[in-house]
């Protein structure tokens, strides 16, 4: 994050600071720790702003079925619904990880800049170990935020999308975006990784959120976790946890191959196929309700 941090300063907020002198504030130095905050924060919610609302409209115009918005648990006015969730959830979940960007920038975290440090078979491996760390991180992370009490405080509002729309994929409850993103941060501070394929992966990591919530199931491949299988995470909530692969859902037996029904292009948009999987809503939480009152 210091390379955003001084390209940045270098052409936008050195002239913005320096302007705060004209309204009696003091001019804060590069390295004050309030003007680093202030900046890392503006830079964060911005960008958040940024890449949800291009990459979540793409997708939602290119790929997304909109034949879904007639299902039956597709909610009234859902995509502003959906765009006021996240749009009211980045600037707390910008503040909580700024920390860690400022921990990155006083050099605590393992990011290096030279690939000459490590070499290229390590940058290209690092990819691999990135997407396997944060995928295990967000398994369990996910799953815990199913455990009934928490679900209730942090997770339930982003379940109220049955039927998400690309607009979905960061409409939580800003705690629970942020507890999920923490494997993405806490890794630099575990293993090294350079500066700017850490960048592109952070950004990368956004827009897959994006895509698997777009409704639109471009593989089958039983290993990807795809937009498929977050279907049925969101349809039937206890399975498919996992956010790149399938495996970590394998091993915990939490996993739920999808129907070959929402492969059907034609068929997965039917009023038949709408009402059975409604049903199947409806049924799965009158017994969790049932349960709750024998308890």
């Amino acid at each position: 994050m210091d390379i955003v941090l001084q390209v940045t300063d270098e052409y936008f907020f050195d002239k913005v600071y320096s302007a705060f002198t004209l309204v009696g504030l003091p001019d804060l130095p590069r390295d004050a720790l309030l003007r680093q905050f202030g900046t890392l924060m503006f830079i964060s919610a911005f960008s958040a702003y940024a890449i949800y609302m291009l990459f979540s409209t793409i997708s939602f115009h290119l790929f997304f079925d909109k034949r879904q918005m007639n299902h039956p648990r597709f909610l009234k006015d859902q995509i502003s619904q959906e765009i006021k969730m996240a749009t009211d959830a980045i600037p707390l979940m910008a503040f909580l990880t700024v920390p860690f960007f400022m921990f990155e920038i006083h050099g605590y975290s393992r990011l290096y800049e030279n690939v000459d440090d490590y070499g290229w078979g390590y940058l290209i491996g690092s990819i691999f170990l990135f997407l396997l760390a944060t995928d295990f991180g967000i398994y369990w992370l996910h799953r815990w935020l199913h455990v009934k009490s928490v679900y209730a405080m942090l997770h339930k509002p982003h379940h109220k999308w049955i039927v998400p729309t690309p607009y979905a994929s960061i409409a939580f409850h800003p705690v629970d975006g942020w507890v999920q993103s923490l494997p993405y941060h806490v890794c630099v501070f575990l293993f090294p990784m350079h500066k700017v394929l850490y960048l592109g992966l952070f950004v990368f990591v956004q827009i897959w959120s994006i895509l698997i919530h777009d409704g639109e199931y471009f593989t089958h491949d039983p290993v990807i976790n795809s937009a498929a299988h977050h279907t049925v995470h969101h349809l039937y909530f206890n399975y498919n946890y996992g956010q790149y692969l399938t495996l970590w859902d394998r091993l915990g037996g939490s996993y739920r191959q999808p129907d070959d029904e929402i492969y059907n292009t034609e068929l997965r948009s039917t009023k038949s196929v709408y009402c059975k999987q409604a049903k199947e809503v409806d049924d799965m939480v009158a017994n969790l309700e049932d349960t709750q009152k024998t308890k």
